[in-house]
């Protein structure tokens, strides 16, 4: 059975990583529904560490970028060079060209390259000189942003954040959790070498699995009824919230909510969808694509509240007419 697989992936990565329990779930529901994840946390949270390990694990090609202001498109997709022996120009691929990405601190680079970046997510394959080239598959972006330093960055444009299906927050561990930390990393000898789980043909088999799942007509309506009160607050008895909400989000927000609602269910062990298994993932999808006002800001308002606040106005067996 591949959910047996599945945990087994979460114990080997927890030989390594410590109270990140939440980060690799959303990690493998990324990778087995083809969508990318925005990794929000303050420095030394391990999400690094995470990644690295999940590809191990994954028996995936991993390569981190650092992004940095002086980087370029080139140095993330590649460049053609020119070879003096055979005078002939050859083309030099990129870090991109990789199962998972590790995008460290994407705000950190100028827009040239985060687009040389998002593009590659969108299309699947890059172009250098005048050919194209697929990129390996599976392919998994994972971009980590730095909430509390945010000098000399430049912060992804809204259209762009909405690209990634889950922005997912990390939070400091436990007291527990903090002392296992300390102690695996104050010893010196511990070792981070994991066991290869899972093949990238059973990653696809996943996949195919997933989109198996069934998920019920009310619960459809339920994710479009969700996305609705994010654009028409004040339909759903949200007045309060809606003078914060500048826009709803987008149709990548049902499409997600979907996907990730069904993976949600198959990691449980079940072939159908439940009301809690869209409610589990649903600020990690909403929480990125609602645009707030500067009303919201001042107020210390964020998205994450309002979806909490979403989950408990919007019914699940409201009936609706779709128009």
């Amino acid at each position: 059975m591949h959910q047996e697989k599945i945990a087994d992936v979460i114990q080997e990565v927890k030989k390594v990583v410590v109270g990140q329990d939440r980060m690799v779930n959303r990690l493998l529901i990324g990778l087995f529904t083809n969508g990318h994840i925005l990794l929000e946390g303050v420095p030394g949270l391990a999400k690094t560490l995470t990644v690295n390990t999940l590809a191990k694990v994954l028996h995936l090609d991993f390569n981190r970028i650092q992004f940095t202001p002086d980087l370029l498109p080139a140095d993330l997709i590649g460049t053609m060079i020119y070879n003096q022996q055979a005078a002939t120009f050859e083309v030099k691929k990129g870090p991109i060209f990789s199962n998972v990405i590790l995008a460290d601190e994407i705000n950190r680079s100028p827009a040239k390259v985060q687009s040389a970046l998002l593009e590659a997510m969108q299309e699947k394959q890059v172009t250098i000189g005048d050919t194209t080239y697929k990129l390996d598959r599976p392919f998994l972006v994972l971009a980590t942003q730095n909430p509390v330093d945010q000098e000399g960055t430049y912060p992804l444009p809204e259209a762009q954040v909405d690209r990634f299906m889950m922005k997912v927050h990390i939070d400091y561990p436990s007291k527990a959790d903090e002392m296992e930390v300390m102690r695996r990393m104050a010893n010196m000898s511990f070792s981070s070498e994991v066991n290869a789980i899972l093949s990238k043909d059973e990653i696809f088999d996943i996949r195919s699995q997933i989109n198996a799942v069934k998920i019920a007509e009310p619960l459809e309506h339920y994710i479009i009824e969700l996305v609705f009160a994010t654009r028409f607050p004040e339909q759903y008895g949200l007045k309060d919230e809606a003078k914060y909400i500048q826009f709803g989000v987008s149709p990548r927000a049902s499409i997600n909510l979907n996907l990730a609602s069904k993976a949600v269910a198959f990691m449980d062990g079940r072939d159908y969808v439940l009301p809690e298994d869209i409610k589990e993932i649903a600020e990690d999808v909403l929480n990125h694509r609602i645009i707030l006002n500067y009303e919201a800001e001042a107020d210390g308002i964020n998205t994450r509240d309002l979806v909490k606040i979403l989950m408990e106005k919007v019914p699940i067996n409201k009936s609706v007419t779709l128009k």
